[in-house]
């Protein structure tokens, strides 16, 4: 593939924003670590305010996390809440910062997993998560930006559980590989064969 077909091809599946970076990444980076460390060690020790604080930063984020998955609003919330109980629970599991993204997604993925197992056959729901066009771009660009946004949900939402999950936490939620196949419960090498995989789906379906 060219570098400009590949190029046109990332635009086209609206992923490029999803993975953009901002200048001081560095910066925030290590601040983003040093907080993380910090939630761990006090949510080790049993620091009630610590998983206070544990809901308010994940809390939406897992919620969407559920939507993408294709469970209705009110499955995302239950299943959302189960999720912290669970890792409040299994709070002795992680070990240290680092771990806290890919630990508490996997949590959440084992959830989701656990409902679908119950509920055999029960259709996904329109997934949510998508941006909106931006207001800055022209009326025409924005229509088209639209309809390749429902282009994209849509294939998305087709996809097989375990290669959507791979698009949704890499993608989406911006987890690293590493990260992502922790909460895939996965080797790395697994987790990149199946996003290499889902994106080659979403290519034969978003045209």
């Amino acid at each position: 593939m060219t570098v400009k077909k590949a190029k046109l091809t990332e635009q086209k599946f609206n992923l490029a924003h999803l993975t953009s970076k901002p200048w001081n990444l560095d910066r925030t980076k290590e601040h983003s670590e040093q907080r993380r460390d910090s939630l761990a060690g006090r949510l080790r020790a049993g620091d009630h305010a610590a998983a206070v604080e544990l809901v308010d930063i994940y809390y939406e984020k897992i919620y969407l996390f559920m939507r993408r998955l294709g469970h209705d609003r009110q499955t995302s919330e239950d299943l959302t809440q189960e999720s912290f109980l669970s890792a409040w629970y299994h709070i002795g599991q992680l070990k240290d910062g680092k771990m806290l993204n890919g630990w508490l997604y996997r949590i959440a993925g084992n959830a989701s997993k656990l409902y679908w197992r119950k509920h055999k056959g029960k259709k996904t729901a329109s997934i949510e998560g998508f941006d909106t066009p931006d207001s800055s771009i022209g009326r025409y660009d924005k229509v088209e930006r639209s309809e390749q946004l429902e282009q994209l949900k849509n294939a998305v939402a087709l996809l097989p559980m375990k290669l959507k999950q791979t698009v949704v936490l890499h993608y989406m939620h911006q987890l690293t590989i590493a990260e992502a196949a922790k909460a895939a419960d996965v080797r790395e090498g697994t987790f990149k064969s199946r996003l290499s995989r889902a994106l080659t789906a979403l290519r034969k379906q978003v045209v």
